[in-house]
């Protein structure tokens, strides 16, 4: 309940700032008849969210209303006396119960919200298949994950904490180095980019940074989505670049390159590794809290079940452990658009300051983005400084070094 208050606040204020004066540096982003739609297209998002939000709440309160876990946790344990398999009916059960709640609200938003307003290019048949390779990587990979931990905290309840800390730090280190070699390739088609001006300009630019470059991709995003991107991933030997299709198609050669000056500053900053560490941090010190919280009792009996179990216990934690959560995310999102500022930095004095910044304005301007976001919405939930403070600053810092 805590959570939806302090979601719909965040919301409101949003939309109250929405309608403010449209910052001076900003001005000309749209005309008229776009900024209308750029507004209709903010509030129907935040519709969306916030039907999302009370459906949720709804949900959950139901669910212990009616003592929905505790019934819940009865039927699994007269299924086996395992308790991984306890656990895998568990959240089998919850998770679609909650998936099939969640799906017509994400139906809507993509073939209602996202294609009145010119964005949506996933079929129905794609959108399927996407669902069905989704669910399946969520039975394999999370299922599989869960059935691990479960086992371990059997194993060793009293180091539970730190070798499920250590498996997860494993595994995630690992997806993240692999991850456009294992998982894009499932949903997306990954194709080098072709020898001619833009590569040349991209390939030019990385040797004029000292910065080794061989992997630039090109990834099919426009069959899903008008919406563009650009981004870096991985470390080492597996570390590339990714466009998305569409960026090609929507912005100049230079402005692609002030794109990706800015991905490299964030390799340059060691951002990817710093991120990780902190991941792996706060993953750490949600195992610690959660090791103390699996065999009580009292948390237990707040599910309505009559002992403790991994299952019903972590759910109580979960939810207990939102306030904390929210908190980390907001010191996350500081650190974020540290990191942010600091690749702008980097882009800028690489002499390519005013091509991200035009770069950001056209790809703002293309996904309608809201350009008076509240205060506090930009300091707990923006992981970028807002469109406005970037391109002020690379502008003006620009506009500074060519007057020197």
């Amino acid at each position: 309940m805590l959570e939806m208050i302090y979601e719909l606040t965040l919301s409101r204020l949003n939309i109250i700032a929405s309608k403010r004066e449209v910052p001076a540096i900003l001005r000309g982003m749209y005309d008229d008849e776009a900024y209308a739609r750029q507004q209709s297209y903010f509030r129907a998002n935040r519709s969306v969210s916030l039907v999302s939000t009370l459906v949720s709440t709804l949900f959950t309160l139901l669910v212990f209303a009616f003592g929905g876990l505790g019934w819940l946790d009865s039927l699994v344990r007269s299924l086996s006396d395992s308790p991984v398999v306890q656990a895998l009916a568990f959240f089998a059960v919850l998770g679609t119960v909650s998936w099939l709640i969640a799906l017509p609200i994400d139906v809507y938003d993509t073939f209602v919200i996202e294609e009145r307003y010119g964005f949506n290019k996933t079929t129905v048949r794609l959108y399927i298949v996407d669902t069905l390779k989704s669910l399946g990587l969520t039975v394999v990979l999370g299922g599989g994950l869960l059935a691990l931990v479960v086992w371990i905290y059997g194993c060793s309840p009293h180091w539970f904490w730190l070798i499920a800390w250590g498996v997860m730090a494993l595994v995630t280190t690992v997806i993240q180095y692999f991850y456009s070699v294992l998982l894009v390739p499932i949903f997306n088609k990954q194709t080098p980019l072709a020898e001619g001006e833009l590569r040349d300009a991209i390939e030019q630019f990385a040797k004029r940074a000292d910065f080794r470059l061989k992997n630039i991709y090109v990834i099919d995003g426009s069959k899903r989505s008008t919406h563009s991107n650009a981004y870096f991933t991985g470390f080492g030997r597996q570390k590339r670049v990714v466009l998305y299709d569409t960026l090609i198609t929507q912005l100049s050669t230079d402005e692609i390159v002030g794109v990706l000056a800015h991905e490299i500053g964030h390799y340059k900053h060691h951002h990817i590794v710093l991120s990780m560490l902190e991941g792996l941090a706060t993953s750490l010190v949600t195992f610690i809290l959660l090791g103390l919280c699996l065999d009580s009792h009292e948390l237990a009996a707040a599910a309505g079940s009559g002992m403790p179990s991994f299952h019903v216990n972590v759910v109580i934690f979960s939810l207990l452990y939102t306030p904390l959560n929210i908190l980390m995310g907001i010191v996350s999102n500081i650190r974020s658009r540290r990191g942010e500022r600091q690749a702008d930095h980097y882009a800028l004095v690489h002499g390519m300051g005013a091509a991200e910044a035009s770069a950001l304005k056209k790809m703002s301007a293309m996904s309608l983005a809201n350009l008076t976001p509240h205060p506090a919405v930009v300091f707990t939930s923006y992981s970028h400084p807002t469109l406005a403070e970037r391109v002020t600053t690379l502008t003006a810092a620009t506009n500074a070094a060519e007057r020197v």
